[in-house]
């Protein structure tokens, strides 16, 4: 499934300016994640890859902590923060030292304020983009399409996240499918966390329900991961080209939608699924022009904008009186198949008169694929 023995990470190495990036995703803590990239650094070194540990956080597992011993690591750097030293990876001693390939850990990591950027992926992407190529690790949960997802199904709120398009650029994916029955051993063995920390895990994260359900996840976003570099050209350079525009996707938001995450996720895995560019629309209709709408209706509509981007979207302002002939105006112009619009309540006169959002998308979207997404108390908003 993970393709690492067809093909091996340093032959990608050596094949473009840009650095590569490989991805060992786990569904959670204690999976041997860290254990086996610190491992595969070790064949590297021994392979004659100048090799370097960026950032590597042990969690005081000694088997982590021992292999370890014989790399090259490069010094943490101290930071003064609100009268407490922190200690961050030195993004700068790295790009200075430039190594063939840099170990990053804790990718979804948010840096204390005085480092230069503001997450540890964001550090990674500067090191791609001097040309070191990097292996790193982090869990499926920390997908930013996923928190809504993970949240709903195993009540798992993760606060600290990762933009998609940071996992769609990886050249490699590897997953450690181990049983959730096997995770759970080397949780009461110790192996995850001390003695007193076990029984608050076992009652709330490491529940055997959740774990399946994030292992589930895990190998789902595996195989869709080979499959979008499968399609790119496995261990080819990567191209500006265009992309594939019949399956477009296009997401419908209101400025105060209480269902707007919910769609931009379900959006962001569509794309994600048919590897094609997805949209954002918004329609700006008379009633709902600055001056009209209120400040926290403009915060939420800033919130999806970001959001948007932060899940690879484009995100598109239209201005119409009618949402609906707009909506569908771009969807036709711009090649889009996929259109993914939340359930609201209308008036009943509304649809006796055939003038309902809803009824109309319904109605004249023949020629696209309609998807209607609905919270279970089923009063969202669209348009």
């Amino acid at each position: 499934m993970n393709r690492t023995d067809s093909l091996d990470f340093i032959e990608l190495v050596e094949q473009t300016k840009r650095g590569r990036l490989r991805v060992y995703l786990g569904f959670a803590a204690g999976v041997g994640k860290t254990y086996r990239m610190l491992k595969e650094a070790h064949t590297l070194q021994k392979r004659g890859v100048d090799i370097v540990v960026g950032f590597v956080e042990t969690h005081g597992r000694s088997e982590t902590a021992a292999i370890i011993d014989g790399l090259k690591v490069i010094p943490r750097k101290k930071h003064e923060y609100r009268g407490i030293v922190v200690e961050e990876m030195d993004l700068d001693a790295v790009l200075a030292r430039h190594p063939q390939v840099a170990i990053v850990d804790e990718v979804a990591h948010t840096n204390v304020p005085t480092c230069r950027n503001r997450k540890r992926y964001q550090d990674i992407l500067e090191l791609l983009d001097s040309g070191i190529n990097v292996i790193c690790a982090f869990n499926v949960q920390h997908l930013e399409s996923l928190n809504d997802l993970v949240k709903e199904a195993a009540d798992v709120k993760v606060r600290e996240t990762i933009p998609d398009p940071f996992l769609k650029q990886a050249d490699q994916v590897v997953t450690l499918d181990l049983t959730v029955e096997d995770l759970l051993l080397r949780l009461r063995e110790g192996k995850i966390y001390d003695e007193d920390k076990i029984p608050w895990a076992r009652e709330h994260f490491f529940k055997k329900e959740n774990l399946d359900t994030l292992r589930e996840l895990t190998l789902r976003e595996v195989v869709e991961n080979i499959e979008r570099i499968i399609s790119k050209g496995w261990g080819h350079e990567k191209t500006d080209g265009p992309l594939v525009t019949s399956d477009r996707v296009m997401v419908c938001v209101a400025s105060a939608s209480p269902q707007a995450h919910n769609l931009l996720s379900r959006g962001s895995r569509m794309a994600g699924r048919l590897n094609t560019h997805w949209f954002v629309v918004y329609v700006e209709t008379p009633r709902e022009s600055p001056l009209r709408i209120d400040a926290q209706a403009q915060r939420g509509l800033l919130d999806i904008i970001n959001r948007a981007g932060d899940l690879g979207a484009e995100f598109v302002k239209l201005r119409a009186k009618d949402p609906v002939t707009a909506i569908l105006d771009f969807a036709n112009s711009h090649s889009v198949k996929h259109i993914v619009m939340g359930y609201s309540r209308e008036p009943w006169w509304k649809m006796i008169l055939g003038r309902s959002f809803l009824f109309r998308m319904l109605r004249y979207s023949a020629f696209f694929d309609l998807y209607i997404i609905s919270t279970p108390d089923q009063k969202g908003e669209t348009g």
